[in-house]
């Protein structure tokens, strides 16, 4: 039975996947006064936009964001670009195929599985619908011996082989299956910083003058566990700089633009905490950070303090110790404290480039706070590293945070000498924010609303609703003749401003009747006047002409 067949209780009822959800109006009109609010400060600063694909390859985020993180191990949306279903639905069942070494026909069917599976591979690579790479080239010629070998078996000495040599020759066959890539692995991204890099390399932007400013808006993605401001699929305001300096005053006046879009949103309890976290090793010199983290594992590996970790403390005491100092587990946070302080062991170009920071924070009278605890766990940052946190948020009171990335252009492929600083703000949170400080009230309000009466009307109604809509005001036309008393309590229940009427009578004298919903002021103009009447600064909530 076809689903529209089916009674309509048993019918069934599509929901948004499990951490996703729909923004609807009027919530959506807050949305958008946000980020026209976000565009207009960071173009103030002269950032230009830019918009990069909602995917890229698996590999530009597992070697910027690091394969031993929980985002690229856990959390990243990804999959095998590909249309190669038929090969693939082949490989999963000789993967998860237990033939038995004495049963002939079983034997025989593995046999022919492998040897179709090679023909459609080889047929896909020539064909230019599979990876023409060295690694599938080897799974090939590795599959193809072994098929080559199963000719040489009749069934007889195949169950003579035994069952333990049998099982080796076909987990041989799996290991070679397995091997082969059907497509390049693309991921949802779940950030942008790594996007907006890849686009400044491959696009040579290094090449145009001064720093490349960049800002982006837009969803990202990340399998985690849902809960309040927190999505799979949620948004992103960031902003880049890249280009040759370091200077602190780049790192200032981002952190100064930040600031100025929280102000305008009118979020008036929040904190900015900076720190530094150092300079890693160059091929020039030796940084001062790896030095401070060898010194952090030793402290976190004493029994004393290491069995008083949680476990992921404890795996990260060899991965990346610096996480540690991140924890936000309460029974860690004592022990935390006394840990060697990064900001006690910076060199001294990183540190003269730290007081140049506050010094240039002060210079534009951004209030900050140093929190030695703030770091970034990832290689390639250092020196500057900065979050904002508000009390308005509860538990979770991160809104934003961002830091210095020198090293990232270089590790992924770009050119030497490139510098880079930025910062992301979850849009979700942000909104959250916004609507519990409850100063900004956004709303989409129509401006007028057109009351028809009468088939005469219609045609008129039609006209003077495009007129007014060219003059940018926001304009209901009802598809259907409505009673008056009806048409005057659905604008109401939509908030307009103003019902133009039009009956008969209005018709008949070539007069319009407006009336005003505030106070419900009425009176007649012309079509002529109909235009200025809702011109701008006339078209108050006061009404014209108050």
């Amino acid at each position: 039975m076809s689903e529209a067949a089916k009674p309509e209780n048993e019918r069934r009822k599509f929901r948004a996947i499990k951490g996703t959800r729909d923004i609807l109006p009027p919530d959506s009109a807050l949305w958008n006064w946000f980020e026209k609010t976000a565009r207009g400060v960071m173009e103030a600063y002269n950032f230009g936009e830019i918009r990069t694909p909602i995917f890229e390859e698996t590999e530009l985020f597992a070697r910027s964001i690091g394969g031993e993180t929980d985002v690229v191990s856990k959390e990243m949306y990804t999959f095998a670009d590909h249309s190669l279903s038929h090969l693939e639905w082949m490989r999963n069942t000789i993967l998860v195929r237990r033939s038995s070494h004495d049963d002939p026909i079983d034997v025989n069917i593995l046999i022919q599985l492998v040897d179709s599976f090679v023909s459609h591979a080889e047929a896909a690579t020539s064909e230019g619908e599979m990876p023409k790479t060295s690694d599938n080239a080897r799974a090939l010629d590795r599959l193809r011996a072994l098929s080559d070998r199963t000719a040489t078996f009749l069934v007889p000495q195949t169950a003579a082989m035994g069952k333990e040599e049998f099982e080796l020759y076909a987990n041989q066959i799996r290991a070679a299956v397995g091997a082969l890539k059907f497509g390049d692995l693309i991921t949802l991204r779940p950030e942008a910083t790594a996007s907006v890099v890849r686009a400044y390399i491959e696009h040579g932007m290094h090449t145009r003058p001064g720093d490349q400013k960049l800002y982006y808006i837009g969803p990202m993605f990340r399998r985690e566990r849902p809960q309040k401001g927190r999505y799979r699929q949620f948004y992103q305001i960031g902003a880049e700089v890249l280009g040759t300096s370091d200077a602190p005053a780049i790192d200032a006046e981002l952190i100064q633009m930040l600031t100025d879009l929280l102000e305008r949103c009118q979020i008036e309890k929040y904190t900015l905490l900076i720190n530094s976290i150092g300079c890693p090793d160059t091929p020039e010199r030796k940084g001062c950070r790896p030095k401070y983290v060898e010194l952090l594992r030793a402290k976190l590996r004493e029994p004393e303090i290491f069995s008083k970790l949680g476990a992921d403390s404890q795996r990260r005491v060899e991965t990346n110790p610096l996480r540690v100092m991140d924890s936000k587990l309460p029974e860690e946070q004592a022990i935390i404290e006394k840990l060697p302080k990064i900001s006690e062991h910076l060199c001294a170009d990183c540190r003269e480039h730290y007081e140049k920071l506050k010094k240039e924070l002060k210079l534009r009278e951004v209030p900050f706070t140093e929190s030695p605890r703030l770091v970034r766990g990832l290689d390639y940052y250092m020196r500057t590293t900065f979050e904002i946190t508000s009390p308005i948020l509860g538990a979770q009171n991160a809104l934003c945070g961002g830091g210095r990335y020198d090293g990232l252009v270089e590790m992924l492929g770009g050119p030497k000498g490139i510098k880079g600083i930025g910062f992301a703000l979850g849009e979700d949170r942000l909104i959250d924010a916004i609507q519990e400080a409850k100063k900004v009230h956004a709303t989409r309000t129509v401006d007028v609303f057109v009351a028809w009466m009468g088939e005469r009307a219609y045609p008129t109604a039609v006209r003077l609703a495009h007129v007014l809509r060219e003059e940018k005001h926001t304009v209901e036309l009802p598809p259907d003749e409505m009673k008056f008393r009806k048409a005057l309590e659905r604008a109401d229940k939509m908030g307009a401003r103003y019902v133009l009427i039009i009956g008969e009578d209005e018709i008949a004298s070539d007069m319009l009747t407006i009336k005003r919903l505030l106070d419900g002021k009425q009176e007649k103009i012309s079509e002529e006047a109909l235009v200025d009447f809702f011109r701008p600064p006339v078209l108050t909530k006061e009404g014209p002409g108050s």
